[in-house]
């Protein structure tokens, strides 16, 4: 939960960001969030889920 919520707010943060800087504009940014909310409730939540935890495991193994 900790980890999904973090990123939710991490993708926020960068769609903000290019929206802000012009990179992305408001239309097609609606587009990505409607995209992300609806293929959150498809059968590909769970392997979507699972691989980002993952990801989330590797890069948190990593040691300098």
């Amino acid at each position: 939960m900790a980890i999904s919520l973090s990123m939710v707010l991490l993708f926020a943060v960068i769609l903000v960001v290019m929206i802000r800087g012009g990179s992305i504009k408001t239309g097609p940014a609606i587009v990505a969030v409607l995209f992300g909310f609806f293929l959150a409730s498809t059968g590909m939540a769970p392997s979507i889920n699972r691989f980002m935890d993952s990801l989330a495991d590797t890069i948190n193994q990593i040691s300098f």
